[in-house]
């Protein structure tokens, strides 16, 4: 067994297992989304941090990183096993079409592996679902487990993809909207909210920061 995976998130800057090849591409017609629970590398049960996972998206592009494990079935397997722990709030693998030339209508890989979500809160415990942008970001800004601070994977992430030469929007702008949280937080302004159940947010925005609370992670995976 040959496969190729391919990474949107901290795959792209830190992909923790042995691999053969590395390209860079994109993939078509999905979008970084931070709808997504982490609750043992960079969060907890009690106030999971926000990950990046993969929406449906027609006409959307998104780049990434994609690796080729080749070797025999022992060295497969391991990397797949590793995949799969630090991978652990992904409840699907998808076989995608992976390009490398912009416009293309001819991928240069098929049946590329890509770990994503499914958007459903009954059946997906992980899924938080979208929310406003201040609000994402206050819970970013704040989250922080056993692998670091939730705001140091967004900004890890905003660094990778300038590297490769891809940046997004989405992610740009959601960072920047982290870094306006943590001046607040640092000028003393709203200290007294942190580690309460809801964090107002009315000098940003009327709606309130929700702490979600899921049940307590089997074992520490690996950082994603």
């Amino acid at each position: 067994m040959v496969f190729w995976i391919f990474g949107y998130g901290s795959l792209v800057w830190n992909p923790g297992f042995e691999y053969d090849e590395k390209m860079i591409g994109y993939i078509k017609d999905y979008k970084r989304v931070f709808d997504l629970a982490c609750i043992d590398h960079r969060g907890t049960p009690k106030h999971p941090a926000r990950t990046c996972t993969l929406e449906e998206s027609e006409g959307s592009v998104c780049w990434g990183a994609v690796y080729c494990v080749r070797g025999g079935p022992e060295k497969e397997k391991k990397a797949m096993e590793y995949l799969e722990r630090r991978e652990c709030e992904y409840d699907s693998k998808t076989s995608v079409d992976f390009f490398t030339e912009e416009d293309s209508a001819q991928p240069a890989l098929t049946g590329v592996i890509v770990f994503t979500s499914t958007p459903d809160k009954v059946n997906n415990k992980y899924y938080l679902g979208p929310a406003p942008l201040e609000e994402m970001a206050w819970q970013i800004a704040t989250a922080h487990g056993p692998c670091g601070d939730n705001r140091e994977y967004i900004f890890k992430m905003e660094k990778a993809l300038y590297d490769i030469g891809h940046e997004d929007d989405y992610i740009i702008e959601l960072a920047n909207e982290v870094r306006k949280v943590r001046e607040i937080l640092n000028s003393g302004i709203q200290e007294e909210l942190i580690g309460s159940a809801h964090i107002s947010l009315k000098t940003k925005t009327s709606s309130p920061v929700k702490i979600f609370s899921l049940p307590e992670p089997v074992a520490v995976a690996a950082d994603s």
